[in-house]
């Protein structure tokens, strides 16, 4: 396979804690995880969208099945750094994510004019499901910090962090600043836990023992809430 071309099958599930609880839960899983390569690092995504935002409507009111369309960074690129193109699918509690890696500026391309910038499976795949919606244009950047690390011994296991989540509604390219609106309150973070099977005991022992427990949450659809609630709700502009 490409480097630029990965392919991730593997189980989420998000737990809302207070910077007390996330202090406590490193130093109890200290001995089981390493730093990821990332180690601490800033997520922009831009998402997109239909004119009415059908995407994340859907996957708000959806049971079984959730799709999105978004593009990737670390940090705020120039137009030749690397972004991810990615489409991300849930079904069933599994989450299914394909994504193409490419410079800025031919995934700006590709949105204007529709012109693959690579040819592949998984570009095919994201074409197709941005012809389906009807080519859907930038609708919203949400930016966040990221502290991610993996197990020692279980490399399939991994778990990050997320705090001062905010979003843009307005802004149609990553090129723009990492500020907006915050959707969590000040010292609460996401913790994200990811495996390719079963979570391990160990660690979910560790979890019951400081009261951290599971809860559905998504960035885009909590910015989508809260962006609707303030009146702010406009059809997504041409890019």
């Amino acid at each position: 396979m490409p480097k630029d071309i990965y392919i991730f099958k593997r189980y989420e599930k998000k737990y809302p804690v207070s910077a007390k609880q996330k202090e406590a839960l490193l130093s109890a899983v200290s001995s089981y995880i390493v730093p990821d390569s990332h180690g601490h690092s800033t997520i922009s995504s831009l998402y997109l969208d239909t004119p009415d935002y059908l995407l994340i409507r859907n996957s708000i009111e959806a049971k079984a099945y959730k799709e999105k369309l978004r593009i990737r960074a670390y940090g705020v690129p120039g137009k030749e750094d690397k972004v991810f193109f990615e489409i991300k699918k849930k079904f069933q509690g599994v989450v299914y994510k394909r994504r193409v890696s490419m410079p800025l500026q031919e995934a700006e391309l590709y949105l204007q004019t529709g012109i693959k910038p690579v040819e592949s499976q998984i570009m095919r795949e994201i074409d197709y499901a941005m012809d389906f919606y009807g080519r859907p244009k930038p609708a919203m950047l949400i930016s966040y910090e990221r502290e991610a690390f993996y197990g020692k011994d279980c490399p399939g296991l991994r778990l990050t962090f997320d705090t001062n989540v905010r979003y843009k509604e307005h802004a149609f390219s990553l090129r723009q600043r990492n500020d907006g609106d915050c959707i969590l309150s000040p010292g609460q973070f996401i913790l994200e836990v990811k495996t390719e099977g079963a979570m391990p005991l160990w660690l979910s022992h560790i979890l019951n023992q400081f009261e951290v427990y599971p809860a559905s949450f998504s960035k885009y659809g909590r910015a989508y809430r809260e962006m609707i609630h303030k009146g702010e709700y406009q059809n997504v502009s041409n890019f």
